[in-house]
Formats: structure tokens, C-alpha cells, sequence
């Protein structure tokens, strides 16, 4: 009686263990990026023993200059070593751990819950896929990465992890010095509210006509944003907005 306990249970066992090494074989839903987000966690709980020389990399196309917002990135992970089979996870996040930007799956890989992983086991080691930057700025952003070498024994024993992390990126000068600030209505005949971003309370508004000329020149708050235009003549101007060490500019048309 006892044997066929035993029998039943590796019955029940043997599926189980398979689904759990296919499920890993996509990657894990749980952060394991080795990221100050994800505790620093990696793999290495379950996958260990192994040392194929491994190393990891990732590289991007974002300019040393810093990223603009709402921008599509290239991001590359890269692994060499020894081993037969590889897996991943990558992730973003700022100075205050906070995950940033927003991920697209490449081949071989997918998105789980803001981080990037393997889809399936690759033989290469090496993925490729892409990265939106977020629409505000929400600081430096840091990639973290850790890669599975593993043996392809279709077990967790006899595998390597690394780690690597990309060096802190921060939001472009240039889109780190835009004000963005909306203007309605436009076109206007008598008056124009500036609507100042949060956190920006005053601002110099200024009027230049086509040919550059300072056509008016008024101060907004974030309280008082209505602005009388009716002095100046019809036409089309460029409308600037500065406030503090940073500087926004559209087009408006005056009836």
C-alpha cells in the first residue's frame, strides 16, 4: 500500500516539475533583475553551481547627452560564456527605485509587469528590444539586468548568474530646460489664458511678431493666467513662456 503512495505521488510530481521548468523556460513574473526595486534579487535562489566565465552587457542607443521624453529606445543585453543555453530579466527604474518608462518585447523576449525576460530559452544570449522613455521627468534612469547561463539541463543546477547595470542616464539638457504650458483659446481675439505646468507658480509671457519684434510682454501666475491681447494687431506671433531656468515657446494667432 504504501509503494502505491509513493508511486501516485511522483505521478502527480513529474507534471508539476515540468510545468514549473517551462514556466521558468518564459521567464518568472517575480522581479529578479538585481535591481535596488527588486530587493536585489536575482536567480540565484533556484539556479546556481555552474561557472561558464560569464559575463553580461547592456547596451542602448540613448545619446550620452541624456534621453528625451516620450522617446523609443533600442536596449540590448548581451551574455558570453560558455554555457548552452541563456535566460534574462531587465529592468528601469530612477534614483528612488521607482520603475520608469515603458517596455516592448523584442525577439525572444516579453514584458511581465514592467520588467523585460526571455520568452523562451535562446542559444544566443543576446536580446534586443525597446524602451520608451516617460512623457515627464521623473530623473536618471538605470537599467538592470540578470542573465541565466545555464547548462541546458533543463534543471536549475549547474547554472551561472551575472549581473550588469547600465550607467545612470539622465533627462536631456535640452528637454530638462522646456516648460511645457498650454494656451487656450488659440486662435484669440480679446484674451489668452497661459496655463502653467504643476509646480511652476510665476512666469514671464512675451509676444514676438514674424519678423522677431517684442510685441508685448505680461507676468502670469499659476492663479492668474488670463492674459488682454487686444492690443495687439492680427497676425501670427511666437508666444514664449519663461519661468525660473527654463523657457517654452508656441504659436499664436491673434483675430
Amino acid at each position: 500500500m504504501k509503494k502505491n503512495y509513493i508511486f501516485k505521488f511522483l505521478l502527480f510530481l513529474i507534471p508539476a516539475v515540468a510545468f514549473l521548468l517551462m514556466s521558468n523556460a518564459g521567464g518568472v513574473a517575480e522581479g529578479r533583475t538585481g535591481s535596488p526595486g527588486d530587493g536585489g534579487s536575482t536567480c540565484t535562489q533556484c539556479h546556481s553551481g555552474g561557472d561558464f566565465n560569464a559575463t553580461a552587457a547592456i547596451i542602448s542607443d540613448i545619446p550620452s547627452s541624456g534621453y528625451l521624453l516620450n522617446t523609443a529606445y533600442t536596449i540590448n543585453v548581451a551574455a558570453t560564456s560558455d554555457a548552452s543555453a541563456y535566460g534574462f530579466q531587465l529592468t528601469a527604474e530612477n534614483s528612488d527605485n521607482t520603475k520608469i518608462g515603458v517596455f516592448t518585447g523584442g525577439t525572444g523576449s516579453r514584458v511581465i509587469d514592467k520588467r523585460v525576460t526571455h520568452s523562451g530559452v535562446s542559444t544566443s544570449g543576446d536580446w534586443t528590444f525597446t524602451w520608451t522613455s516617460p512623457s515627464s521627468d521623473l530623473g536618471k534612469v538605470t537599467f538592470y539586468t540578470a542573465v541565466n547561463a545555464a547548462n541546458g539541463n533543463a534543471g536549475t543546477s549547474g547554472d551561472q548568474i551575472v549581473t550588469a547595470t547600465s550607467t545612470p542616464t539622465s533627462l536631456s539638457i535640452s528637454e530638462a530646460q522646456r516648460l511645457n504650458f498650454e494656451t487656450f483659446p488659440n486662435p484669440a481675439s480679446n484674451s489668452v489664458t497661459i496655463q502653467l505646468p504643476s509646480g511652476t507658480e510665476k512666469a514671464t509671457v512675451q509676444f514676438y511678431d514674424y519678423l522677431g519684434r517684442l510685441a508685448l510682454t505680461k507676468k502670469v501666475t499659476s492663479t492668474k493666467n488670463i492674459l488682454d491681447v487686444n492690443s495687439l494687431s492680427k497676425g501670427v506671433y511666437i508666444l514664449k513662456v519663461a519661468a525660473e531656468d527654463k523657457i517654452g515657446s508656441q504659436k499664436f494667432i491673434k483675430n
